[in-house]
């Protein structure tokens, strides 16, 4: 019988009040049972600064940057921020990284969205022999690194890394280097078709698939108002489909929504918000999250827990919820005691 994936979450991605309201969320998932704090890094807050809050205000929930992106931070830079939050949460940290995408990465850091799988690959060949301690020497495609090692102790335990992506490619990658893979924007049937390339790079790296761990990311709300809760959801996913550069919409075609996509990009370009929100059907809303009332939002998560392959759903929030909408829907999805 296949487990019950944990519950972890997948804190906002859109600005919340202070630094202190992301550590309040963070606190409610940790009393409510969730295994982690994701905290996705864009261009509000810098992940490292908030997550070093979040370790000193909780006790046990397992804190990650979603994702650190391959681009802003050199790959030995990122060692040893893992490194010193691994240091600082007491040995509760997990290491997302991935490329992003152009739109972030040439629009908000300037840097050329250049070669995303062969970087991927080699910032975790390099943070982990960073965090290892010993002195690195590396000769890769792209970095060339000799002589140093970290002026301070390492881990004691080696730091896990999860890779993001949502191509075959990367997803394979993932299998074959990483130490888990994390999705998002995922319908179940697209979900099954991937963890087949996740598969394909387990065995391409001669590795045990009991040792890559899955987090899918959900978006989800779940209030007693289920219009409202939908409502943010849909505008959630239509800004993400149309504002966050090709790849999402990508994703989507692969999943079986190519003219949905592209229908819902092209209106949200041409500044046609609404319609983009028309053109999110019911079935495409309930295939990529959970949300509406409670009763609703429970039922649409369990077959995401029903995947084959799925170790952790981290829930997340749509960009407009309230603190208050996204208190309630911890408690409301908390995992059973």
């Amino acid at each position: 019988m296949t487990q019950t994936p944990i519950r972890t979450l997948h804190l906002p991605v859109a600005a919340q009040p202070t630094v202190d309201s992301l550590v309040d969320i963070a606190r409610t998932g940790e009393k409510h049972g969730y295994k982690r704090a994701w905290l996705p890094e864009t261009w509000g807050r810098d992940a490292v600064t908030v997550l070093t809050q979040i370790a000193a205000g909780t006790e046990e929930i397992g804190i990650g940057p979603s994702i650190a992106n391959v681009y802003s931070r050199s790959p030995a830079l990122l060692g040893q921020t893992a490194a010193t939050l691994q240091e600082v949460s007491d040995g509760r940290m997990r290491l997302g990284i991935g490329p992003s995408g152009p739109a972030v990465i040439e629009g908000w850091h300037g840097v050329d969205f250049d070669r995303p799988l062969r970087r991927t690959r080699e910032y975790i060949d390099i943070v982990r022999a960073v965090t290892s301690g010993e002195t690195l020497y590396y000769d890769g495609d792209i970095f060339s690194l000799a002589g140093f090692r970290l002026r301070c102790d390492p881990p004691e335990e080696q730091i896990p890394i999860d890779a993001a992506g949502m191509g075959p490619k990367s997803v394979e990658l993932a299998g074959r280097f990483a130490d888990g893979w994390h999705a998002i924007v995922f319908t179940p049937e697209g979900m099954k078709e991937r963890l087949e390339d996740l598969r394909r790079g387990v065995e391409l790296g001669d590795r045990d698939r009991d040792d890559v761990r899955v987090t899918l990311s959900l978006t989800a709300c779940a209030l007693e108002d289920g219009d409202r809760a939908r409502e943010l959801a849909r505008q959630h996913l239509a800004f993400y489909v149309g504002a966050m550069g090709t790849y999402y919409r990508e994703s989507l075609s692969r999943q079986g929504y190519e003219q949905e996509a592209t229908d819902i990009a092209a209106a949200w370009s041409s500044g046609n918000h609404d319609e983009a929100l028309e053109l999110i059907s019911d079935e495409l809303l309930d295939d990529l999250g959970a949300a509406g009332t409670p009763e609703h939002a429970r039922a649409e998560l369990e077959k995401f827990e029903a995947i084959d392959g799925v170790d952790s759903l981290a829930i997340g929030f749509p960009r407009g919820a309230t603190t208050d909408e996204i208190l309630q829907t911890i408690e409301v999805l908390a995992p059973e005691p």
